[in-house]
Order: structure tokens, then sequence, then C-alpha cells
């Protein structure tokens, strides 16, 4: 099959011809329809000290129809379905397979790194255990944006408290933080209001669910101050670079709640004092438990949410590796 492959940190990702993938025991391989590019695959490809091994296919926001089952596989699965899934395999059997949690799985193999081959392929190999049928009322493209959504799902879902009508504070109007304004306005929040350098960006961000935007470059605070008339009673931090810790901290009041959902591959550093000072509750969360991809796709599925604007492109294996460096 083709497949894009990683062979070298800060060199273009190759097209090559490698194995079709094979399922084992209660897996599927699907025929990949789409798959989005995340930041991680970016960071993985680009940084020499966090690159993936030689040989890498990458890819894990991917969706599509399966072609083959392995033996033993979950009933209600069938050639023919339509699926998106947590990008993870895991033992089936441990506490955290068991609640949905495969990430958390000690055993668990990760798709899209050197574990598993990922997305990034016209197959790819899946465990049925952590899959979810993609229903006809939603379509490929929306199903290869489940993945993200759910991350910011995940982030609102560990707000303690959650945000109905509490105004809210997004550091980052990138894909995650996007999808986290989206998740935030559904549940209620009275504003939300997203810090953002880019104007495209900052537009998108309105367009799903942002009530307004501030420029990044800026004093954040006091736009925030102005717009909703106090200070963040709640900030997500969705950037994950060093530094944007301790920038929220210094943004929250004191009681305030602050929620990382950024996924930072560098060493920071911030000022604990700041944060006990000001008696401030913080939350790092990461990826997703199989319960909020399957709210994410009932909810895309009744119409509740729509995510299609979210595609800014759509590009093949011919202009893949342009498309992936720029």
């Amino acid at each position: 099959m083709k497949a894009v492959v990683y062979r070298q940190p800060g060199k273009p990702l190759m097209v090559e011809q490698i194995a079709d993938p094979a399922p084992a025991r209660g897996e599927a391989v699907i025929r990949v329809k789409y798959c989005g590019i995340c930041g991680t695959d970016l960071h993985s490809t680009h940084n020499p000290d966090r690159a993936g091994p030689h040989g890498t296919v990458l890819g894990h926001e991917f969706v599509g129809e399966i072609v083959a089952l392995g033996a033993d596989t979950p009933s209600g699965w069938k050639q023919g379905d339509r699926l998106c899934t947590l990008p993870f395999i895991g033992c089936g059997a441990c506490p955290a397979c068991a609640h949905g949690k495969p990430w958390r799985c000690a055993t668990k193999q990760v798709i899209g790194s050197s574990d598993v081959p990922g997305g990034f392929a016209e197959y790819a190999r899946v465990h049925l255990n952590e899959a979810v049928h993609l229903p006809d009322a939603v379509d490929w493209q929306q199903g290869a944006l489940v993945e993200p959504l759910a991350v910011g799902l995940h982030a609102v879902r560990k707000v303690a408290g959650g945000c109905a009508g509490r105004n809210v504070l997004i550091i980052g109007g990138g894909p995650i933080g996007l999808a986290t304004a989206l998740w935030c306005r559904f549940f209620g929040a009275r504003h939300v209001v997203v810090s953002e350098f880019d104007a495209y960006r900052a537009q998108m961000v309105l367009e799903h669910g942002a009530t307004a935007t501030i420029d990044a470059s800026g004093d954040v605070g006091a736009q925030f101050r102005d717009i909703v008339g106090g200070p963040p009673e709640l900030i997500m931090e969705c950037v994950g670079v060093p530094g944007m810790i301790a920038k929220a901290i210094d943004l929250a009041p004191a009681g305030g709640d602050l929620v990382i959902v950024g996924f930072c591959m560098q060493p920071d550093t911030f000022l604990p004092a700041v944060a006990m000072r000001k008696e401030l509750s913080v939350q790092f969360v990461t990826a997703y438990d199989k319960s909020d991809f399957t709210f994410v796709v009932e909810m895309l599925a009744a119409g509740r949410i729509d995510a299609r604007r979210m595609v800014t492109g759509i590009v093949g294996f011919e202009t893949f590796s342009a498309t992936f460096e720029s």
C-alpha cells in the first residue's frame, strides 16, 4: 500500500510502498478515507529531541471503512462498516480498557507511532474495542474531525463545576482551542473569549463558538476585562509551548480555575508561589475517553454541532509532503 513515511528530523515525509496491514485478534483493517494533521505530528518530525523512529507512519485523526476483520472480533462489526477510533490498541482486559480509557493501559500501543502505522496510508490496523461506529449522517470529513473535537470535549468535561454561565478565556485559537471554544459554548458558558495572534484563526474560532477574540500580542488581561467587565473565571490553555502555564497563572484571578490542554513537549517553568497566593485550581488533561468519541459522533449525527468549516484543505498523496511541510 501507499503510505507517507517519516525518515529523519527536518526532512520531508516521503510517499513509499509498504506492506499492507493484517488484522490480529479483535482487530480490523480499514481503508482510510481521511486523516487530519495534528500538531504532535509536526513536533515529532521537526524537533530532533522529540523525533520518532526512522520508518514511522504518522497520523491518528483518521476515519475509514472496514475491509478485513481478524479473529474473535466483537459482535456488531462487519466488513463495510464505517468507523472512527481512539488511536490506541489496549489489552482489552485491564480496568483502564474496561472503562474506555485505553491511553492509561500499561501495555497499550499507539496508532500513528513506532508501535502501529497510522492513518497517513491507504489502510490502517485498528482494534475494535477502541472503535466507534460512524453513522451515515456523519460524512467522512466530519468523521476525521472526531478526534480533535474529542480533545476539546474531554478538556471541558474536566472543568470543576462545569463552564455554564462562566466567563472563559481560551489561550490559543488553533484546532484544539477552536474545539474547546465550541464545547464551552455548547455547555453554556456566558462569554468565550479567545486570545490569538493569527487573524485567520481568530475568525475561525468566532465561527465555532467564541463570543469574542483578543489580540494575543497585546495586554490580554486588559482586553478581556474591556469585553467582559472582569477577569476570566476559567482559563483554558490550548497552546502547549513553554511559558503559557505561567502566563495563565498571571492572568487568573484569586480563586480561578485553570485547565491545561496544550500538549507541551519541552521543559517549562512557573512560579508555584503565584498560583498558591491566588489559591488557583489547576487541572491538567490529556487525550480523551471512548465516551468522548461516542458523544462527539452523536452530536454530529444529530446536527447539534457542525465542524465542516474546520476542514481548510484536502490533499492526496501527490501533494501531501509539500502540504505537511508548509
